[in-house]
This record gives C-alpha cells, structure tokens and sequence, in this order.
C-alpha cells in the first residue's frame, strides 16, 4: 500500500516497497515507479515514470531521472566533485560551502548493479552503464558502458 512520505511528490500508483526502509525528502516520483528497500533519494530529484529503483541505492540531490529507467541494487550517484567535512571556517560544512553539480539521465537508461555515477553528466537515452562501472564523464544516447578489466 502507498504510503505517503512528507515533502515528496509521489504519483499514488507508485510502489515503495517497505516504506519504513526508505528515506525520501523533497523529490518527485512519477506514474508507476517502484522503490525497494534501503534507498535513499534527496531533495530536488526527479524521477519519472515507469522507473524501477533498486535496494540499497543512494540518489543525491541535482540527479534527475528519465522515464522507464532500470537504476540496480547499490548505485551511487555524486553531487559534488570536492566534497569536505569542515568549511574554511573550521565548522562542519552545510549547502551553502560546496556546489552541487546536476546529473541527467535520458528515458531507457539501465545501470547495474553497484555502478558509481559522478556528478555533472549526462547519460543519454536508451544508454545502458554495466555492473560497477565509474562512470565519470557524458555517455551519449544508445551507448553501452561497462568497467573494462
């Protein structure tokens, strides 16, 4: 059953599979989608309609999700190529001492499992990014991209 969670815009047809093992704040989910468990998706993602998100995902805030996309167990999304704890003031960093960096990926896109995704890239429609991958710069429309041994 649909639980709704607080300051998220879900579709009421999407499936959040054990919603007391997901930490969602601030996103948008459409039509269809489903979420499994021990995933977390920040404030300002977007994902669209027909998407699967696997367990153990972390989807950061500046990613932005296509229609049906296939996103696997442990994917790692990267906001901020020059993250620090302490800002130059010696306090914990907050929003206001980094740049958050966008990520978009196109309709049809499939990662696999375990793959990392840096952040200011755009992954193209109908991509698919192998099982952990690092991917760190565009991949354009219908490629194909897997970590090379």
């Amino acid at each position: 059953m649909f639980m709704p969670i607080k300051n998220c815009k879900i579709d009421p047809s999407c499936k959040i599979v054990y919603p007391e093992l997901v930490n969602m704040y601030g996103c948008s989910i459409e039509k269809n989608t489903q979420v499994g468990p021990f995933v977390e998706i920040q404030k300002n993602v977007k994902i669209g309609n027909n998407c699967k998100i696997s367990s153990h995902t972390f989807i950061c805030s500046g990613v932005s999700i296509g229609d049906n996309c296939f996103i696997g167990h442990g994917v790692v999304f990267i906001n901020d190529r020059h993250p620090k704890a302490t800002n130059k003031n010696g306090e914990l960093a907050s929003e206001n001492d980094w740049k958050l960096e966008e990520t978009v990926l196109g309709n049809n896109v499939s990662i696999g499992s375990s793959a990392t995704i840096m952040c200011g890239i755009k992954i193209g429609d109908n991509s698919i990014i192998g099982a952990g991958s690092l991917v760190l710069k565009d991949v354009k429309e219908g490629d194909v991209f897997y970590k090379k041994l």
